[in-house]
């Protein structure tokens, strides 16, 4: 089976009528490097990336209590489906690692990876396709919490270098910041992301 000649809403639909082959190609083939990038970050209690794998499976096939659908059935194909994937894994990982009141591991260059918008939000931005990226934040109804998002989360520039480039001072700046990953936060819910 050639996966690649498949629409992610053929992969969708396959998965969902629990198509062995479907499902094992493009979960644990095509899919395999980013659920092992994610394994290797975040470092939970599976003992290899297969059974991460199959973790992760049973969570987005599991029908939810009140909504009694599964987060697969909820995605709306308004980005890739890898994109997704990967939003809800990372998602899936932190929510496990907040149920436990674990800390997360920090990274290699000090930083920490639940930071800032990661942490209300489930994503880092410096690894998300721009493509998909792109749709999201065109969901923006707000121009210039739009662009707080893109100044500090994608080009990566700080808080006052963001201010300066909006023209407010740093107290506005901080309450549209929140404002700002707030209503990201509501995009990518509706894009059922997160």
């Amino acid at each position: 089976m050639d996966i690649n000649q498949l629409t992610d809403k053929q992969i969708v639909e396959g998965i969902l009528a629990r198509d062995k082959e479907i499902t094992r190609v493009y979960l644990y083939e095509k899919c395999y490097p980013l659920f092992k990038a994610i394994f290797d970050k975040y470092k939970t209690d599976c003992q290899t990336c297969i059974e991460f794998i199959n973790e992760i499976y049973v969570y987005i096939m599991t029908k939810g209590k009140r909504t009694r659908i599964s987060k697969l059935e909820g995605f709306g194909f308004n980005c890739t489906l890898v994109y997704w994937l990967k939003i809800i894994t990372e998602n899936y990982c932190h929510q496990l690692f907040k149920k436990k009141n674990l800390p997360l591991e920090e990274r290699t260059d000090g930083t920490d990876p639940a930071g800032d918008l990661i942490d209300s939000n489930g994503l880092d931005l410096t690894n998300i396709n721009m493509e998909d990226l792109e749709k999201v934040l065109n969901m923006m109804s707000n121009d210039r919490y739009r662009m707080i998002i893109i100044y500090r989360y994608v080009e990566q520039r700080t808080n006052e270098e963001t201010a300066n480039l909006l023209g407010i001072n740093m107290r506005n700046y901080y309450n549209k910041h929140r404002l700002a990953k707030q209503q990201f936060r509501r995009a990518l819910i509706m894009e059922g992301l997160i």
